[in-house]
């Protein structure tokens, strides 16, 4: 395990580029709007992680099996089917606020939205705001040397 590397890593894309060729009318619409949000509730800009995540702020995680790495905290990728949402799962608050959220679908480690008009979106900024926390002051472990 220890030769293994993340396929998915943070890159030098512009993230205004890739929501602004985003095919779907709605779906580019929704990342705009979710954008704002995740860049206002964290203060992080945004990192394009691979060709299709937008993240923002990062965690490290160290697994007894020796694998390390870094990942996005909370973000998001606009899919065919919906948009794919990230870090918003895990908090303890998450239960409550998904429901209460509105239509949406879970599933392994993402909340899946297809389109922003199904979601309270007060609701979804809460998420926003409790899984990045979450994420940044509770996941995230301090690097080891090795």
């Amino acid at each position: 395990m220890a030769g293994y590397e993340n396929k998915t890593k943070p890159t030098q894309a512009p993230v205004q580029e890739f929501i602004a060729q985003v095919e779907h009318p709605v779906r580019r619409a929704d990342a705009e709007v979710l954008d704002e949000m995740f860049r206002r509730v964290t203060r992080e800009e945004p990192v394009m992680w691979g060709p299709t995540m937008v993240g923002y702020g990062s965690y490290h995680y160290e697994y007894e099996s020796g694998h390390r790495g870094d990942a996005l905290a909370v973000g998001f990728a606009p899919r065919k089917a919906s948009q794919s949402l990230y870090g918003l799962l895990v908090q303890p608050e998450a239960p409550e606020l998904l429901s209460r959220l509105g239509k949406h679908k879970v599933g392994k480690g993402c909340l899946y939205v297809n389109t922003l008009a199904d979601v309270d979106l007060l609701v979804l900024e809460e998420l926003m705001q409790t899984g990045y926390r979450h994420m940044t002051e509770v996941v995230d472990q301090p690097r080891t040397d090795g």
